[in-house]
C-alpha cells in the first residue's frame, strides 16, 4: 500500500493539495484510492464522485459518542452499583484529543489493506507532527506504567497484594492495555511502512520557509521521509509588472531556494485566481499522483572503534541549528530535542553498553560518539 501524507502550515491548501493527489491517483488506474480527511468541505473541493476515488470524512463528535456509550453499556451494571446517573448521546460532546484519535483509528483501519494507495489530509504541520509521534509516545507509556511482564505474576497477585498491603492490578487493567497496544501498533505500522511518506505544502515566502524548515526538522526527528515540497499558488511571470511585483519577487526567492533543498522533488502549483471547486479545477493544479517512495531513512551506527576508539550514532535532522538541539542519555534510551520537539529512542543494542563521549553537527547530521564502557564491553583475549 501506498501511502502519502500531507500536511503544512495552517491556510496553506493542504486539502485542495490532497484531494487533487487522490483525484490523480484515481485517473491514472489505481482503482482503490482512498482519501481521508476531517474538513467539512472536502465534497466541495471535489465536485462530485470519481470511479476509483473513496473518500472517508472523518467525524471525531460520532466517534467519541459511539465509544462513550458503548463503554458506558459494558459497565452499565457497576455504574447502577454506583449510583451513577446514565449519560444520553445527545449530551455528549467531543473532548480535547478526540480529532486525533480519530485520524490514528482511520490510518489503523487503512492498514488491512483494502485499498492501493492512501492520500490523508492531516491537520496542520505543528499539529500533524504530534498526532504522527503519539502511537509511539502512548505505546512507550504503557510499556512503563503496565510492563507485560508483570501480567506474568497473575497467580502470585493475591499474595503479593497482602504481603504490600495495598491493591495489585486487575487483569482486566492489563487486558485493556494490551488491546489500546495492539490497535496503536497497527496504526504506527502504516506510519513508518516503507511505503509511507509525507508531502509539505506551503505558500512560497518567508513564512512558509520558516514553517517548511521547521516541519522537515520534526519529520526528520520522527524518522519519516518527505517526498515532495508542493510551493501552492505561484504567481505568473507576467504579474511582475503589476501591483503583485513584490509579491512575486518574494515568491521566486523562495522557489529558489527550496529548489536548491528540495531539486526535482520541489512542484510548484499554480494558482488560478480562485479557490479552486471540482474536478476540472483540481486537474489544473497538475498535481501528480503519488510516485514510488524513497528509500527508508537510515540512523545508521558507524564503526570508528580502530581509529578513534568510538562508535559514531549518524542522526540526519536536516535545517536544525546548533542551538536548538538537546541530548539526555536516560539508561538505554537517548531523548533528542530539535527545537520545539522532542524524541525518545532506544539506544541500539551495541550503544548500549557504551558511554556518551560526545556530539556534533555536521551538514544537517547529529553525529553522537559512544565509547565502549570496559566493564560491559567484550573483551578480545
Amino acid at each position: 500500500m501506498r501511502t502519502l501524507l500531507i500536511t503544512g502550515p495552517g491556510g496553506s491548501g493542504r486539502t485542495t493539495v490532497a484531494a487533487a493527489t487522490a483525484l490523480s491517483a484515481a485517473r491514472e488506474g489505481n482503482r482503490r484510492v482512498l482519501l481521508i480527511s476531517a474538513d467539512r468541505g472536502i465534497g466541495e473541493v471535489l465536485g462530485g464522485e470519481e470511479q476509483g476515488l473513496t473518500v472517508r470524512r472523518l467525524t471525531p463528535g460520532d466517534e467519541f459518542r459511539d465509544d462513550l456509550l458503548a463503554l458506558q453499556q459494558r459497565a452499565g451494571s457497576a455504574l447502577d452499583l454506583l449510583g451513577a446517573g446514565r449519560l444520553e448521546g445527545e449530551e455528549l460532546t467531543p473532548l480535547p484529543g478526540s480529532d486525533e484519535l480519530a485520524l490514528l483509528r482511520a490510518l489503523r483501519d487503512a492498514g488491512q489493506g483494502a485499498y492501493d494507495t492512501v492520500v490523508v489530509d492531516l491537520p496542520p504541520a505543528p499539529r500533524a507532527l504530534a498526532v504522527l509521534a503519539l502511537p509511539e509516545q502512548l505505546r512507550r507509556y504503557l510499556r512503563r506504567l503496565l510492563p507485560a511482564e508483570r501480567q506474568a505474576a497473575r497467580a502470585l497477585r493475591p499474595m503479593l497484594g497482602r504481603i504490600a498491603g495495598v491493591p495489585m492490578p486487575a487483569s482486566w487493567l492489563y487486558e485493556t492495555a494490551a488491546r489500546w497496544d495492539i490497535e496503536l501498533a497497527a496504526a504506527q505500522a502504516v506510519i513508518e511502512d516503507p511505503g509511507t511518506t509525507v508531502r509539505l505544502v506551503a505558500e512560497p515566502g518567508p513564512a512558509g520557509a520558516d514553517a517548511v524548515r521547521a516541519a522537515a526538522t520534526g519529520l526528520a526527528l520522527q524518522g519519516l521521509r518527505t517526498d515532495a515540497l508542493a510551493a501552492n499558488r505561484v504567481l505568473p511571470d507576467d504579474s511582475a509588472g503589476t501591483w503583485l511585483s513584490g509579491l512575486v519577487a518574494q515568491q521566486r526567492k523562495t522557489l529558489a531556494e527550496w529548489e536548491e533543498t528540495y531539486g526535482e522533488s520541489l512542484g510548484p502549483l499554480p494558482h488560478l485566481g480562485r479557490d479552486p471547486r471540482g474536478a476540472d479545477d483540481l486537474a489544473a493544479l497538475g498535481v501528480p499522483a503519488p510516485a514510488a517512495a524513497p528509500e527508508p531513512v537510515q540512523w545508521p551506527v558507524l564503526d570508528a572503534l580502530a581509529d578513534d576508539g568510538v562508535l559514531v550514532w549518524h542522526i540526519p535532522l536536516p535545517g536544525v541549528v546548533r542551538e536548538e538541539l538537546g541530548l539526555i542519555r536516560r539508561g538505554d534510551e537517548l531523548v533528542v530535542t530539535a527545537g520545539p520537539f522532542r524524541r525518545i529512542v532506544t539506544l541500539p543494542s551495541a550503544l548500549r553498553r557504551c558511554t556518551v563521549a560526545g556530539a556534533g553537527l555536521r551538514d544537517g547530521e547529529l553525529r553522537v560518539r559512544f565509547t565502549p564502557d570496559p566493564d560491559l564491553w567484550p573483551q578480545t583475549r
